[in-house]
C-alpha cells in the first residue's frame, strides 16, 4: 500500500494486521485533514435590522496547533470577492493583528478561548446594500497551509415580522377540544355505568325481598291447613 504525505512517498507493509494498517494510514494522512476547522456555528443565516449593528459569526480551532495563522473576510457578489478585513494570529497566546480593513464600520470580535478563536466580523450601521454572502477564510501554515472557510448569508430587513401563529393556535385549540371531549365522554361513561350497576343491584334486592315474602306466606297457609280440628 502506498500513501503520499506532502512531497514524500511512503509505503505501508502489505502483510499487517488491521490495527497496524489503520495506524499506518492515520500517520500518512495530511496533517491538515485532521486539524483546522472553521465554523459559523449552528446558523449560517443572519438577519439584521436596517441601521443596526450585526455580528457575522466565524470560529476556528485546531486539535494540533497553529502559528502565524492568516485569516480574511470577503464579500461575495456574483463572481467577484471583495476583501473586507484581513488579519493574522501569531499563536494561541496572541490576539489577532489587523492587516487590512476597508472602513471604520468593520471590527473584529475578541478572542474567546485558548483552543478556539473568535474571528467574527462586526459590521456597524448596516443597510440593504450590505445584504449578501460573506465568507471567512483561514490558513494555518503549521498544517502545511491547510485552508478552511465558512460562508454566512446576511439578510437586512426594514422591520422584524412576528411569525403568524394563527394556524398553530387553531390546531392546538382543536386538539385540546378533542382531548377534552374524549375526557368528557369517558367521565359520562363511568357515571352511566355506575348508575346502571346501582339500578341492577336495587332490582336484585327487590326480587330477593319479594321471593322471601312469597315463601313466608306459603308456609303460613300450609300451617293453617294442617292444623287439626277441635
Amino acid at each position: 500500500m502506498v500513501a503520499s504525505a506532502g512531497n514524500r512517498i511512503l509505503s505501508c507493509p502489505r502483510n499487517t494486521g488491521g490495527g497496524l494498517l489503520a495506524l499506518c494510514m492515520v500517520l500518512y494522512l495530511p496533517v491538515g485533514a485532521l486539524g483546522l476547522e472553521v465554523s459559523a456555528g449552528k446558523n449560517n443565516l443572519v438577519t439584521a435590522l436596517n441601521g443596526s449593528d450585526v455580528l457575522l459569526p466565524c470560529l476556528f480551532s485546531t486539535c494540533i496547533d497553529f502559528e502565524n495563522v492568516r485569516f480574511w473576510w470577503t464579500y461575495n457578489s456574483t463572481d467577484t470577492f471583495t476583501l473586507l478585513y484581513e488579519g493574522s494570529i501569531k499563536n494561541k497566546q496572541s490576539l489577532p493583528k489587523m492587516k487590512v480593513k476597508i472602513n471604520e464600520l468593520i471590527e473584529l470580535a475578541p478572542k474567546t478561548g485558548p483552543k478556539e478563536y473568535n474571528i467574527s466580523l462586526l459590521i456597524k450601521n448596516v443597510d440593504f446594500l450590505d445584504a449578501g454572502k460573506y465568507t471567512c477564510h483561514v490558513i494555518n501554515p503549521k498544517e502545511k497551509n491547510a485552508k478552511q472557510s465558512t460562508t454566512v448569508t446576511l439578510s437586512v430587513v426594514d422591520k422584524f415580522v412576528k411569525p403568524d401563529n394563527t394556524l398553530m393556535l387553531i390546531i392546538l385549540a382543536a386538539v385540546g377540544g378533542f382531548i377534552g371531549f374524549l375526557i368528557l365522554v369517558f367521565i359520562l361513561k363511568k357515571v352511566i355505568c355506575f348508575a346502571i350497576k346501582k339500578n341492577q343491584e336495587k332490582k336484585k334486592e327487590y326480587l330477593v325481598n319479594c321471593s322471601g315474602n312469597d315463601n313466608t306466606e306459603n308456609v303460613s297457609k300450609a300451617d293453617i291447613k294442617e292444623k287439626p280440628k277441635a
